[in-house]
């Protein structure tokens, strides 16, 4: 499917999962080479930079965003940017650019925006709106961080366990996603430098810009994810040290008590006590002294 928006002498093409005739007609439109038409019918894996004499081929791939998205593979978007065209290719529906063609073609409608003299500015403004919204896709995971804080003193540490596997699982994707970035906006700076002319170097560098901005982001918040399973970690240890503790300290101080009902259940021809005036109260007082000796010791050496 393909959809055109227009902004004085601007041209944004918009294909969504393009049919070979759909990408042969783009080819003979915009001019562009053979290599490139058959990369765009498919998703590619890797990002990538290429230069041609009439525009830049850049692929990038971005992280689904998890509170709407129920899949977990990333989105590819393969930018053409020419001197007075943009193409994008994707697979699936990007949130960013859906709403960023609402705002596109309200503004193109009202000729309210002063976009710039040619496509590279509507790339600038373009990649800068899928970052802001990786930006809020952190907001909602710095809630989730804020939220398992909360939960972790309030004694619900098992149940963090999986909240924090999950919350560090998005942050995951994020990272392995936006890695590549670096490698491929650094080249596509020098590569735009050459081809928009050194009036467009300050918004490149604004793109990096960005970019770094939500890298940071992630890394700090991966930080705080991972004192926040130190924490998690230290609590559940320390509840389940407790808890065998007790559990030894009752098997210890229930081990006197089977050895006297063992010793004194034994089927031989004589017992002590056994058989005489008040054997039971006898037996049992004992078992109820030694009980209170042990529990006096385990105090004296403050092991309860």
């Amino acid at each position: 499917m393909i959809s055109i928006y227009k902004h004085k002498h601007l041209t944004w093409v918009d294909v969504e999962s393009p049919t070979p005739e759909e990408v042969r007609g783009l080819m003979e439109t915009y001019n562009i080479d053979p290599l490139v038409g058959d990369e765009l019918l498919l998703p590619t894996l890797k990002p990538k930079v290429d230069t041609f004499s009439n525009f830049i081929y850049l692929i990038l791939h971005f992280p689904a965003f998890k509170h709407t998205h129920s899949g977990n593979i990333n989105q590819e978007i393969d930018f053409i940017i020419g001197k007075d065209f943009l193409i994008t290719t994707r697979y699936d529906i990007v949130d960013p650019l859906h709403k960023f063609s609402k705002v596109f073609e309200v503004n193109s409608v009202l000729d309210k925006s002063d976009i710039g003299d040619h496509a590279g500015f509507l790339f600038f403004y373009m990649v800068r709106k899928l970052y802001k919204s990786l930006e809020h896709e952190i907001e909602f995971i710095e809630d989730s961080l804020e939220i398992i804080e909360e939960d972790i003193f309030e004694g619900k540490e098992k149940e963090m366990v999986m909240a924090l596997s999950n919350v560090s699982r998005d942050l995951l994707n994020l990272k392995q996603a936006l890695d590549p970035h670096q490698e491929i906006l650094t080249s596509f700076s020098d590569a735009g430098r050459v081809f928009f002319g050194d009036n467009f170097s300050n918004h490149l560098s604004s793109i990096m810009g960005e970019y770094y901005r939500v890298k940071n982001s992630v890394l700090t918040h991966n930080e705080s994810l991972h004192e926040l399973r130190e924490t998690n970690n230290s609590l559940l240890s320390t509840k389940q040290n407790e808890v065998m503790k007790i559990l030894t300290i009752m098997a210890f101080v229930t081990f006197p008590l089977s050895l006297f009902a063992s010793i004194f259940g034994m089927n031989t021809s004589y017992l002590p006590i056994v058989g005489g005036p008040n054997d039971f109260w006898i037996i049992t007082g004992g078992m109820l002294m030694a009980t209170i000796l042990f529990f006096t010791y385990f105090k004296k050496k403050k092991w309860l």
